[in-house]
């Protein structure tokens, strides 16, 4: 059994997955950026900046050094910004052994390079798909630290790996099931906020239930269509990675991608709505790299770049709300219309 796992990223899902953790049995060191944070924690058992009121288990320790949360952890999870995983787990290689099972809570897609973070994590580590999960599903972290029912899906092409991760976070509240689509669970984590995105958008203008229902499924059908194109099984994203992710994040208010959404939606600027979020909502760098893997994998995906447009291009909700209700009609489904058209 796993007994000590090294947690990097003191946000709310970080500290929220050290307490599944720590529950579970494992002794957790939590790496913080911040000094600060990271004295308050210890000197009074609560992450004050991200989940306030809420006590620690004594079981989780945090620390600033990155070496001393490495040290004889067989796990090491990373829940740190996705644009930001590269250059931290660059400069901390040297702190990881042959042995370390990496486990990926980040949901989100690298700019520039469009990988996804299994990828990156195997470029930065040199550790094999063996050696990486995923961890992804509805798990909001304000419901998770006060124990309310929840499950997610551990993600690794190494069954014995994801059975391993598994055992580490299993407690009575916090069910992780297995999968072996790693693409598939990361995508529908990724794509999920994107989606959410544009629901807060439909929420902020005060369009009503159907237009989120509809914004839902036809996101559902995005994540899906991206998914089989990049060989990821279109099962999973009926199951908890895909769906169970996309209605928790599109319903609730404690999702910051729905709350960053809603704010435009109400006519804040994208400034104006960063100034207002103290936690990074992944789907706002990461539609653009969504996007960008639709047009090289040759399919279309007109939510995404809806949000691309209102969040980068400077375009008015309104406008592009109008645009895509008045797309062209055609069927249902994983249809060839669905693919992008080339050549015309």
């Amino acid at each position: 059994m796993t007994s000590r796992v090294a947690v990097y990223g003191a946000g709310s899902w970080g500290t929220a997955f050290s307490v599944v953790l720590a529950d579970a049995g494992r002794e957790v060191a939590l790496w913080g950026r911040r000094p600060e944070l990271v004295d308050m924690i210890n000197a009074t058992g609560v992450n004050a900046d991200y989940l306030p009121g809420v006590q620690l288990p004594e079981r989780v320790r945090a620390t600033a050094d990155p070496a001393e949360a490495a040290r004889e952890a067989d796990i090491v999870v990373l829940a740190v910004s996705a644009q930001y995983a590269r250059p931290l787990l660059e400069a901390w290689r040297e702190q990881w052994t042959p042995r370390t099972v990496f486990v990926s809570l980040m949901k989100g897609v690298e700019l520039g390079t469009n990988r996804l973070m299994s990828e990156v994590i195997a470029e930065t580590t040199g550790a094999g798909s063996d050696r990486i999960a995923v961890l992804s599903g509805p798990n909001l972290a304000r419901e998770i630290v006060q124990r309310k029912p929840a499950a997610s899906v551990v993600a690794c092409a190494e069954e014995d790996t994801a059975a391993l991760v598994q055992d580490a976070c299993h407690t009575p509240y916090f069910r992780p099931y297995t999968n072996r689509d790693v693409i598939g669970c990361e995508l529908g984590g990724a794509i999920k906020n994107v989606i959410a995105l544009a629901v807060g958008v439909t929420d902020g203008m005060g369009l009503g239930d159907n237009a989120k229902a509809a914004l839902v499924t036809r996101g559902l059908a995005e994540a899906t269509r991206l998914g089989a194109a990049m060989g990821a099984d279109p099962l999973t994203f009926a199951g908890l990675a895909g769906m169970g992710d996309l209605v928790a994040t599109c319903s609730s208010t404690l999702s910051r991608n729905h709350t960053f959404g809603y704010r435009l939606g109400q006519g804040l600027t994208v400034d104006e709505t960063r100034e207002l979020t103290k936690q990074t909502a992944e789907g706002v760098a990461s539609c653009k790299a969504i996007s960008a893997l639709g047009h090289r994998h040759a399919v279309e995906l007109p939510i995404t770049e809806a949000v691309v447009d209102i969040i980068h291009g400077g375009q008015n909700p309104k406008d592009i709300v109008e645009a895509l209700m008045s797309r062209a009609t055609k069927p249902e489904g994983l249809e060839r219309g669905d693919r992008l058209e080339t050549g015309r």
